[in-house]
């Protein structure tokens, strides 16, 4: 049911109760790069940021590492409540509480304040994956995975936009400019959210203590769960990877500063316009063949990469594919995993994002390892490996999965 609030020239967003349009898709997928952005346009920051608080650069390495922090404290401890309370009202308080982190951000007196203030700008971040679930009960059954590519699409153009469009913005108008501006951005959009978005109460009854410590018990309910978290941890050990050793081949094998390898990241532009087209896949194929296509990708990926150690075109390539078939694999996991009891999605969400951001730790590490012992065709090694596991987990049979899909409750509502 619409809001109260909403007024006869935005009533087309939500003319149909319990449908999503394409306009409110829009809307959401906007609401998912802005507060994405928020999260990583710190990085090109860190240097002027420095000099106007007089520290090194070094001592502001802390900021980026507080956000990402606080980001995956946001999606353990935020994501879950969207089960448990209404999700419109969840999404605008933390839009309206970010605002306030941001604006506390840009006028940071001092390194320890931004720092703070950086971890509490992540904790409150973790918009996407509300909107996500959302998008998907709004949308109903029919068009399920081209919602979360769509979603997802909008994620990945905010993380991909905001470092460029924070660098380029600070040497215009300073690194507090940046904060200031994506503060009026994020309450830009926090009162049109406020106008346009329908009610959306929590399916479940539980309390949101009882949801939070229903999560181990709910990844162990299902063998659905496991298969697609698992599997999705698996894959962004590939990711991981990748991405810190790529910061090392550049910059040592081709000799690249730090603006070249900042832009090199703009090739993975291609992946925030395949991830509706992988939605798609899963609606037509099927969650679990779909995964394996594009886990498939991502081996490619990184077959095409094995040369890019020396031919920067293969590289170029490999990214390309690699990327694809990474995103595109999360919008099917997403998907699959919303094939569930409704009531549970944003525990499912939580669960899912939890184990592929410790992929992506764990594959960092591996990465690194793995260029410090064997160079480029190790960390190939690493990547083929963890996404061939990625792929057996993803799609391996299981006999008690079929009989199961409609067993998950709310574990304790």
């Amino acid at each position: 049911m619409a809001d109260s609030t909403q007024t006869p020239e935005l009533a087309d967003l939500t003319e149909a109760p319990g449908r999503l349009t394409r306009p409110l898709t829009v809307l959401l997928a906007v609401t998912s790069a802005v507060t994405a952005a928020n999260v990583y346009l710190n990085q090109p920051l860190l240097g002027s940021a420095a000099a106007d608080l007089h520290v090194s650069p070094e001592a502001l390495g802390a900021v980026p590492t507080a956000t990402q922090f606080g980001y995956a404290a946001g999606i353990l401890l935020m994501v879950p409540a969207g089960d448990s309370h209404d999700r419109r009202r969840l999404i605008l308080r933390l839009g309206a509480a970010s605002t306030v982190a941001l604006a506390a951000s840009a006028v940071a007196p001092t390194a320890w304040w931004l720092i703070i203030a950086s971890f509490l700008v992540g904790l409150l971040s973790p918009i996407p994956q509300l909107v996500a679930p959302l998008a998907v009960a709004l949308a109903g059954d029919q068009r399920r995975g081209r919602v979360v590519g769509t979603i997802q699409g909008g994620l990945l153009i905010g993380v991909l936009a905001s470092r460029a469009y924070s660098g380029s913005f600070a040497e215009l108008a300073g690194w507090r400019a940046v904060y200031w501006c994506s503060c009026a951005l994020t309450l830009l959009m926090t009162c049109v959210l406020w106008r346009v978005l329908p009610a959306a109460p929590a399916i479940g009854a539980a309390r949101y203590r009882t949801t939070l410590a229903s999560l181990p018990r709910l990844f162990a309910s299902h063998p659905l769960i496991r298969r697609v978290t698992i599997s999705g941890g698996l894959v962004g050990i590939a990711f991981g990877a990748f991405w810190t050793a790529l910061t090392f081949l550049l910059e040592q094998d081709y000799h690249y500063g730090s603006t070249e390898v900042g832009l090199f990241g703009l090739v993975a532009a291609a992946s925030a316009l395949a991830s509706p087209a992988a939605g798609r896949l899963a609606d037509r194929m099927g969650p679990r063949l779909g995964l394996a296509a594009l886990i498939v990708t991502v081996i490619a990926g990184w077959v095409l990469l094995l040369p890019g150690g020396t031919h920067l075109s293969w590289l170029i390539i490999g990214v390309v594919v690699l990327d694809i078939g990474v995103w595109g694999s999360q919008v099917v996991c997403q998907t699959s995993l919303f094939t569930l009891d409704k009531s549970t999605h944003n525990r499912l969400n939580t669960l899912y994002f939890t184990l592929r951001f410790l992929g992506i730790a764990i594959g960092s590490l591996a990465g690194s390892l793995a260029w410090g012992n064997g160079g480029w065709s190790a960390v190939a090694t690493v990547g083929i490996i963890a996404a061939l596991a990625g792929l057996v987990v993803g799609v391996l049979p299981h006999s008690k999965e079929r009989a199961k899909r409609d067993e998950v409750t709310t574990l304790g509502a």
